[in-house]
């Protein structure tokens, strides 16, 4: 086996044997069918993926086609939704299409299978119907009006058609077998009574198709080749293929391509809900501001949050098309937006929560404009000036009286570095009535060459911007709020999923437009969010520098190896368990090997340098301890740790490396 072929997913291995089979390649046509009843969320990219990367693949047509068959739900703002969230993630579709195009064909078409004797009207109450269909292990019988005459359910079904009947008075059912062990062939419903006005065809139709008559048979008018799915219709598969065989007789030389459905595993998400009509009642209850709340899973939240298309596509990319369902680690969604902003977001320096400094050795009136670095990873990126004068803002965390050894920020009798700046040193403090630090009073030196181990983030007070910032952790406590039978999935909420602090920001971010992304150094990636004005910017929090949510699950998910391996670990120095996973990591998938990353720099808060200092001599074919070791010297130096040339030697040894994953982690830092 090739290479080549060895890359290919399933559903592509599917499509190469159909070429080989004698398919020609312009035959090949995709769609992506939503539904207009809300809209997208991070589920859904990934059956756009599919379908759209195979159009690129084959240098094929993807059709974008609503299933608006439920004018009930569905609204003309979805639609525009939809539209534009694929459009912004980078895919452009052959045409648009509606199943309500189709509405006469598909009328037309059941009125040959009525003739045919293939289909009837039932006049059964709803619940009647469900008694005689069974169960999956009980055969269902035949109902009171299966056998009707063509004459009357013709006559019935026209009359339906013009508003003669009551909803819920008739409904049309396609005559299959009602012992079929598949219990979506017990004559399915193919039609029923909706006296509602659809918001493309108004008030033409009293009667609508259901899903299963719609779908297939918009795949065969379309001629689509691979109707791609995701793994609940696979037993709707055998109906699909029913229907598209009943109507291929009517016109097979003008349809001559018969679809093939396929089903794929979809996309879960820990810590998320993907059901549309739960996140339509987060919408309706105000739990969040709207569909695209920056908290929410849809497109439209995270385009709002600051994620990117690139970070969206690279995470579907990366989970893969499988066949089973699991559940992906929404850590991974994180990972991924992180990298892509690492590489394009221009650094600014920001404080969320400040506390004063009176550098009290610095002239009064004086002003200087010092150079900054715009983005050390983009080359292109350049330099800009940020004001430094005699008072300034640090971060409330970033100081106290007094620490220990391994505390690299500010305290009183030591030196720190402020960025792109000079050394300061914590002299004294001054607080109010109630033993609150107001002010830090410090002196600095010019000389800026001392090796120093901590460097703050910093604004100068009279050129700050107040800036509103919104801090947003995940929507839900629980890592499958949705997965308790016996709870309400609002019960695992967290109010703490929004906080709004007034910031102070460089005064480089005046003229932000709104969806600029940026990071705030040392804390994280924020984007200009559209509430900001003219006198008001508006901050979004995308995510933070690194994975900081602890996951707590409780003990009865997990199984008992887990437990064990757990226990283990917290026995262990997280220095040795680094070195452990360190080990397997060049080894490892690429999902995998993000969720292993995820660990070690979460373990890396509790390494001191100390530790990991001698390991920057380790082997160098222990490429994958290498790594883990580059992953903890990021987030020591991200912290506050002063580079020194022990730590420079390590990096500068590490960027002329053949493995690939350790240079990039070195030109990380």
């Amino acid at each position: 086996m090739s290479e080549e072929t060895k890359s290919l997913n399933f559903i592509e291995h599917i499509i190469e044997e159909d070429l080989a089979n004698g398919l020609k390649q312009e035959a090949l046509r995709f769609r992506f069918p939503p539904e207009p009843n809300g809209y997208l969320h991070i589920g859904h990219t990934k059956a756009i993926g599919i379908s759209f990367g195979l159009g690129e693949k084959y240098n094929a047509p993807v059709n974008l086609r609503f299933d608006d068959t439920n004018p009930a739900k569905e609204e003309q703002e979805y639609v525009d939704a939809i539209k534009e969230d694929i459009s912004w993630l980078g895919y452009k579709w052959a045409n648009e299409l509606y199943s309500s195009d189709y509405f006469q064909q598909l009328y037309d078409w059941a009125v040959l299978l009525i003739k045919e004797g293939k289909a009837y009207v039932d006049s059964q109450s709803s619940e009647a119907m469900a008694e005689q269909k069974g169960t999956p292990t009980q055969p269902g019988v035949d109902g009171p009006y299966r056998n009707r005459s063509v004459e009357e359910n013709l006559d019935l079904f026209e009359r339906m058609k013009h508003g003669e009947f009551a909803e819920g008075s008739h409904v049309l059912r396609a005559k299959i077998d009602m012992q079929h062990p598949n219990m979506l062939m017990r004559d399915p419903i193919m039609y029923r009574i909706l006296k509602k006005a659809h918001h493309r065809t108004g008030t033409d139709w009293c009667i609508y198709p259901m899903y299963d008559w719609t779908h297939g048979e918009s795949d065969y008018i379309e001629q689509i080749s691979h109707s791609l799915c995701s793994l609940e219709f696979k037993p709707h598969r055998e109906l699909y293929d029913w229907f598209k065989e009943q109507v291929y007789k009517y016109q097979p030389e003008a349809l001559p391509m018969l679809p093939k459905q396929r089903e794929f595993a979809r996309l879960n998400l820990s810590y998320t809900i993907m059901s549309k009509r739960k996140l339509l009642k987060l919408v309706e209850e105000g739990i969040v501001s709207g569909w695209d709340d920056p908290r929410m899973p849809t497109i439209s939240g995270l385009r709002r949050r600051g994620y990117t298309p690139n970070a969206i596509r690279k995470f579907v990319e990366t989970v893969g098309v499988a066949k089973r369902d699991n559940v992906i680690d929404v850590a991974l969604l994180e990972f991924c937006i992180r990298e892509d902003l690492n590489k394009t977001a221009p650094r600014v320096m920001a404080v969320l929560d400040p506390v004063k400094v009176v550098i009290t050795n610095y002239p009064e009136d004086k002003v200087e404009w010092l150079e900054a670095e715009n983005n050390q990873e983009d080359d292109s990126a350049g330099y800009r000036k940020v004001p430094f004068s005699r008072e300034i803002y640090i971060e409330k965390d970033d100081f106290k009286e007094e620490a220990g050894s391994k505390y690299f920020r500010l305290t009183l009798g030591k030196e720190v570095r402020l960025k792109n700046a000079y050394i300061i040193k914590g002299e004294s403090v001054i607080k109010d009535d109630k033993g609150h630090i107001t002010e830090i009073h410090c002196t600095y030196s010019e000389d800026t060459s001392k090796k120093v181990k901590g460097t703050l983030h910093w604004v100068s007070i009279p050129h700050a911007i107040q800036a509103e910032v919104r801090e947003y952790d995940r929507l839900f406590l629980d890592e499958a709020p949705d997965a308790h039978p016996d709870k309400d999935f609002m019960e695992f909420l967290n109010p703490n999923s929004l906080n709004i602090v007034q910031a102070y920001v460089e005064p480089s971010l005046k003229d932000a437009k709104v969806g600029d992304r940026f990071q705030f150094q040392r804390i994280g990636y924020f984007n200009v969010d559209p509430d900001t004005t003219s006198g008001k910017l508006v901050f979004n929090k995308t995510v933070g520098l690194k994975d900081s949510w602890a996951k707590q699950q409780p003990s009865g998910q997990k199984n008992q190896k887990q437990q064990q391996t757990k226990q283990n670990q917290s026995q262990r120095k997280a220095i040795d368990v680094i070195q452990q996973l360190g080990k397997k990591y060049t080894n490892l998938p690429e999902a995998k090997q993000q969720k292993v990353k995820a660990e070690i720099l979460e373990l890396a808060k509790n390494v001191s340098y100390e530790e990991l200092e001698p390991l920057f001599n380790t082997a160098a074919k222990k490429v994958g301890t290498r790594i883990a070791v580059m992953l903890v010297l990021s987030v020591l130096i991200e912290n506050g740790l002063e580079r020194n040339a022990t730590i420079n030697e390590f990096i500068e040894k590490a960027l002329e490396d053949n493995n690939e994953l350790l240079v990039a982690e070195a030109k990380a830092i």
